[in-house]
């Protein structure tokens, strides 16, 4: 079983393995080995339009759901939620793509951002159970929307000091320090709050076992007992944690974490592998792997993008082969992630007893098939920069064939489940009859990546910035990252 991901904000339960194995569409087969391509397709003008609704929809979540006096993100809404720390992050990338797309103005924008880099600033940090945000330059996964502090549940469970989520905050800043180059007041305080909000993340205290960082720690238990190893969504943790200007770890970290990937060929996709899309999307949102290696995947014949673009590509093709007959999967419906489930039961359906679950993260790799039927429509449309041949008709598909149950105020919802059409023992969401079962919430986590893999498939704006940031530059060259536009 690959490690399982906590970036995506709840415990996660195994899921039962699908003996089917994956059955590649000719055409997937054909191209399975083939050399990178940026783009397999060139945007019709009614493909670019829906683009351009899609990603205005989306970081209109950011925009409109910012607390006004905290700046934070909420996890999810409508439903009356926490912030989460990574989807800030994501929100402080989005504000300079809305400023570069004339969705906001770039004023507007940089006091949005200054705001945001400000009240995290402000926040307390310190080892107490409550009244603070973080602790050594770290920041709690979860949020009190209004104060600011630690979210407290009410269920009595603990919040963890969280290492990724924190990542995914730290990314966003350095892409505001480095897209807001202007020579102003605004924007020259953004580059210094950015840089001391990165400064201060005392990585090397999470370095607990060497030389991996822990996913997390609690003032109730202390460090976790686990720690970031084997191929998922932080690459990037290590990548900043080498570059970082104060407490840098040290290169072997680079090879600790990698020391337990797996290299898997589900049916003819040989690629590293991690089962939900998310793991292969969330450091290519913030850093451009196309022609750039480093010795870990440079053995393999491929880089990193190409890696990604692999794994997209067995999504896709086990959508089509469809082998546990869950309805709907195809060609144009596809995408398997960490998100939200109708519930934690088995219900019988058309004679079959079928196993649905609440969130959870579901994918495909070797050996590791995790799937109740739910589709994450940000799996697809995240992979637009991997895989735009199929991820700009699953874009349509989606957004038409299920009309506002599932494409609505700020695009995407979360997830959507075919299959199921009767609201027995329902958990989430709701049923419609015709349709399945639909997800009522938008997640932040969802909609970052969304605007930000748009916009890097259109303009390539989020990659360009982090190429001149100086402390990416240094994280990967520590990793051992060569060639291409880094060597320039």
């Amino acid at each position: 079983m690959l490690p399982l991901p906590v970036t995506r904000s709840r415990p996660l339960p195994r899921m039962r393995k699908l003996a089917a194995v994956l059955a590649l569409c000719s055409l997937i087969a054909s191209c399975a080995n083939a050399p990178v391509r940026q783009r397999a397709v060139v945007p019709t003008p009614s493909d670019t339009a829906l683009l351009d609704d899609v990603e205005k929809r989306s970081f209109h979540f950011f925009w409109d759901l910012a607390d006004p006096n905290t700046q934070l993100i909420p996890d999810r809404w409508p439903t009356p939620s926490f912030s989460s720390i990574a989807a800030v992050g994501f929100g402080l990338t989005a504000y300079g793509i809305g400023a570069e797309r004339g969705y906001v103005t770039r004023d507007a924008a940089a006091q949005r951002t200054l705001a945001t880099l400000r009240s995290l600033l402000a926040m307390k940090q310190g080892p107490q159970a409550q009244g603070v945000s973080g602790f050594h330059g770290f920041y709690y996964h979860f949020l009190d929307m209004k104060t600011g502090e630690r979210f407290l549940p009410n269920d009595g469970g603990h919040i963890e000091l969280s290492t990724i989520d924190t990542t995914l905050l730290v990314a966003g800043a350095l892409f505001a320090q480095s897209y807001f180059d202007r020579d102003n007041p605004a924007e020259a305080e953004i580059r210094s709050a950015a840089e001391t909000l990165y400064e201060r993340v005392e990585w090397t205290w999470e370095e607990v076992r060497p030389h991996a960082v822990s996913m997390g720690w609690t003032p109730e238990s202390g460090f976790h007992t686990y720690d970031w190893r084997g191929y998922n969504e932080a690459m990037i943790l290590v990548i900043l944690a080498l570059g970082s200007p104060t407490h840098p770890v040290e290169p072997s970290a680079w090879t600790t974490y990698h020391s337990t990937d797996v290299w898997g060929s589900p049916n003819g996709l040989t690629f590293i592998q991690f089962a939900p899309l998310f793991g292969h999307q969330y450091t290519e949102v913030w850093i451009d792997f196309r022609g750039i290696s480093e010795p870990v995947i440079a053995a393999k014949g491929i880089d990193w993008f190409e890696n990604s673009r692999r794994a997209s590509l067995a999504q896709h093709a086990y959508a089509v082969a469809n082998p546990d007959g869950w309805r709907d999967y195809g060609d144009r419906v596809w995408g398997l992630s960490a998100c939200d489930g109708p519930m934690d039961a088995t219900i019988t359906i058309d004679g079959k007893a079928r196993a649905f679950h609440s969130y959870t993260a579901r994918g495909v790799a070797e050996h590791d098939i995790r799937d109740d039927g739910t589709i994450a429509p940000t799996a697809a449309a995240s992979s637009i920069v991997f895989t735009p041949e199929l991820s700009i008709p699953a874009i349509r598909e989606m957004s038409t064939r299920y009309g506002s149950n599932l494409y609505a105020q700020y695009g995407f919802l979360d997830a959507f489940n075919p299959t199921l059409r009767t609201s027995e023992k329902l958990k989430h969401g709701r049923v419609d009859p015709a349709q399945g079962w639909f997800d009522v919430d938008y997640l932040g986590i969802d909609e970052g990546p969304i605007v930000a893999m748009i916009e890097n498939y259109r303009s390539e704006l989020v990659w360009k910035t982090m190429r001149k940031n100086q402390h990416v530059i240094r994280g990967l060259q520590r990793a051992g990252f060569t060639g291409g536009w880094l060597g320039k």
